[in-house]
């Protein structure tokens, strides 16, 4: 029962969205006149610049704890350990 009353009513919905809009002529295709002469004319008065502002400053970006060369070598050597350690654990007789 609730599924059918929500499809009623999102029916109901589109179809009075539907009935809102206006078109003219759906044949009629965009031409670049009528399309672009709206944004030339809104932008064509405009005459200012930007301007710097000095209060805005770059900062630096932190520096980092440690090279990525480092960081892969303390990976590798962290890798091999743990390789080692799973073969020492394979070999061990079980109890």
């Amino acid at each position: 029962m609730k599924k059918t009353a929500l499809i009623a009513a999102m029916s109901g919905a589109s179809l009075l969205l539907s009935a809102c809009g206006s078109a003219n002529d759906a044949s009629t295709e965009a031409s670049a006149d009528t399309v672009e002469m709206p944004a030339d004319s809104a932008l064509a008065p405009v005459t200012d610049v930007p301007a710097a502002d000095p209060s805005a400053t770059a900062t630096d970006a932190p520096e980092a704890e440690e090279t990525p060369q480092a960081g892969a070598t303390a990976a590798g050597d962290a890798a091999a350990t743990v390789a080692a350690e799973a073969a020492a654990a394979a070999e061990a007789p079980a109890e």
